[in-house]
């Protein structure tokens, strides 16, 4: 827990997608990829499984996969859980640049 708020009390969005390996949903690695490509280093992308993180993720209600969240400063900006495009996220990122 302390990690994560370490990861996530930084003054540029933090995109964090909540996954399990169980669960095949549409949403890959390559998805993330595109995302980090097209942000830079301007905002941080970052996959966390669900069940190797179980504390974490049922402090912050993660019920869904993929569950994704944006913050900045260590203040949750936006949820959204279910299947999201790369555009989609990229556009949303940069509303918090």
């Amino acid at each position: 827990m302390t990690k994560f708020g370490e990861l996530i009390s930084v003054d540029k969005p933090v995109l964090i997608d909540f996954y399990a390996d169980w669960d095949e949903v549409e949403n890959s690695v390559d998805t993330l990829r595109d995302v980090a490509a097209a942000l830079g280093d301007r905002a941080k992308v970052i996959k966390i499984d669900i069940k190797k993180n179980e504390t974490l993720a049922d402090a912050l209600r993660v019920k869904g996969n993929p569950t994704f969240m944006i913050y900045k400063n260590g203040e949750m900006k936006w949820r959204q859980t279910g299947y999201q495009d790369a555009n989609t996220l990229i556009g949303l990122v940069q509303q918090y640049l």
